[in-house]
């Protein structure tokens, strides 16, 4: 599946006073989306898909890339805590929610915002192969592979990125930032765990 390249012109303006830059425009992620939808539906043909969606990072990403899919789709989500208020991923991932739908001899999508360390998707990926799906597949956003920690690689990705910590697009620091409608750059001196109440 081709990858976004990412263009000089996404970085050089930044729309929060927060971003040093911008990764990734408003505009690029739309247009990314769109074909992701469209190879996600080639890839499956006819077949209903079972999205299982990472929240609450992905909710944003999910949510707007489903518009563009075609197939019969079934909706859950479970909620994963790996950053809490640090800007790299703390410890063994944890599971805060469980699954509602029954997952067996279906088709799985598992949709994140990142793939970093690879620790959180891979955990998913063993979890849900219990469930006895008919297949399971990764789709995420963003790929950060240096950041890698654990050898794992996504079936669908939309842009690989640099290992920069960014924000926006359902991306957070401290549950702050995402609803910025681009994908950006949090300055460094904001990259501390924060005082806020």
């Amino acid at each position: 599946m081709p990858i976004e390249k990412l263009t000089s012109s996404a970085s050089s303006v930044a729309v929060h006073a927060d971003l040093d830059s911008v990764l990734v425009s408003e505009f690029d992620i739309k247009k990314r989306i769109k074909k992701l939808g469209a190879e996600i539906t080639a890839l499956y043909g006819q077949e209903e898909i079972t999205i299982v969606a990472v929240i609450n990072g992905a909710i944003l990403f999910t949510a707007d890339l489903i518009r563009h899919i075609e197939n019969p789709i079934r909706l859950d989500c479970i909620r994963i805590s790996s950053y809490r208020n640090d800007t790299k991923s703390v410890g063994k991932p944890q599971v805060l929610g469980h699954l509602s739908l029954d997952l067996a001899n279906r088709h799985v999508l598992l949709i994140d915002d990142i793939l970093d360390t690879g620790k959180t998707l891979s955990m998913l990926v063993s979890m849900i192969q219990k469930m006895h799906p008919a297949t399971v597949r990764t789709c995420v956003l963003l790929d950060k592979r240096g950041r890698r920690e654990v050898e794992f690689e996504a079936d669908l990705v939309g842009f690989q990125i640099p290992d920069k910590f960014v924000v926006g697009y359902g991306l957070d620091f401290a549950e702050r930032y995402r609803n910025l409608p681009c994908i950006g750059v949090l300055k460094p001196h904001l990259q501390n765990p924060p005082e806020w109440a």
